[in-house]
């Protein structure tokens, strides 16, 4: 991309939001948040856009000269708008094309951090031909996840053998390849990551720690976007010593996977080791979402937050 010139107040900023995954409700209500924000913080050239298949002609005719993604899911989280981006040559806020591919395929995730030497539930990678025998080299209860989904969308807890063909079918309806976890118990947290310019430097800083504890049995979609189903606590309940250690772990994750301005780290923490579950590179910023009640509790509100992602469409 062409060298990137300081967005202003008078720039032609697209939002976008909605788009053609199972996320399109979230990310629809992400983009109207961030798009009030922009509007807020008094830049006067802004449009709010739902993504469909006609998007580069959209965004040639409107003549956009950056882009801040809300998008969540496919098409929006895993290189595919990014890629639409770089060759029409618009900055955009967030990671780009690589970061983004590695980071919503959960398999591919696993496989990078493990060259850093991060903590990891035991899995298998399986397909709907092989599972019966992979899943054998795990302990029950297990978790079915979709390997390039988010949301929670598609994941079933499996306590039996006798459960595991429903799940697995859920799952295969969002993804041809799944990931098989280990089912633990421990404190389930989350970390921010981003990263603004200061005097030419690249800032990389981790919000606080938000631990949550939910009345549904796990962390699931119902729990992760209905107001009351999740008490967030906020910093959370870790040592000194072990909250820095997750916030490093969190800064080396979204290093190792080539990670841009923003991302958001999921762990669950057993018998005091943090384990990285998937890394978001498009968290969501919604009234109940996870990154804007982080930056919150650090000092930087959701208008201001909303600008530090803005302004990573600079960062090269």
């Amino acid at each position: 991309m062409e060298n990137i010139k300081k967005i202003n107040k008078n720039s032609r900023i697209a939002v976008l939001c909605g788009g053609l995954s199972n996320e399109r409700e979230v990310s629809l209500r992400s983009g109207k948040n961030v798009f009030k924000a922009l509007i807020e913080l008094g830049y006067k050239d802004v449009t709010l856009i739902d993504v469909d298949r006609n998007i580069a002609s959209i965004l040639k005719e409107a003549k956009i000269e950056y882009v801040i993604n809300v998008l969540h899911g496919r098409y929006g989280e895993d290189g595919c708008i990014q890629g639409v981006l770089e060759f029409l040559n618009i900055p955009y806020s967030g990671c780009k094309v690589k970061a983004s591919s590695i980071c919503m395929d959960k398999i591919m995730t696993k496989k990078v951090l493990s060259t850093a030497g991060i903590p990891l539930i035991n899995s298998v990678n399986v397909t709907s031909k092989n599972y019966k025998e992979e899943v054998k080299k795990l302990n029950y209860p297990i978790i079915i996840k979709p390997a390039n989904e988010g949301s929670s969308i598609g994941m079933t807890k499996v306590n039996s053998e006798s459960e595991l063909d429903k799940a697995m079918e859920e799952a295969l309806k969002c993804d041809s390849e799944i990931l098989i976890e280990e089912y633990l118990v421990g404190e389930s947290a989350t970390v921010g990551v981003l990263e603004r310019e200061i005097e030419g430097k690249i800032e990389t800083f981790a919000t606080p720690i938000l631990g949550f504890k939910t009345k549904t049995e796990w962390y699931d979609y119902e729990a992760k976007y209905t107001k009351g189903l999740t008490e967030f606590i906020l910093p959370a309940n870790f040592d000194e010593n072990l909250t820095k250690k997750i916030q490093d772990l969190a800064i080396l994750a979204h290093k190792s996977c080539s990670c841009r301005g923003v991302s958001r780290v999921d762990f669950l923490v057993h018998n005091n080791i943090p384990y990285i579950l998937e890394i978001n590179t498009n968290p969501g910023m919604t009234d109940t979402s996870d990154l804007p009640a982080q930056a919150l509790e650090m000092g930087i509100n959701y208008n201001e937050l909303v600008e530090i992602i803005l302004k990573t469409a600079e960062i090269k």
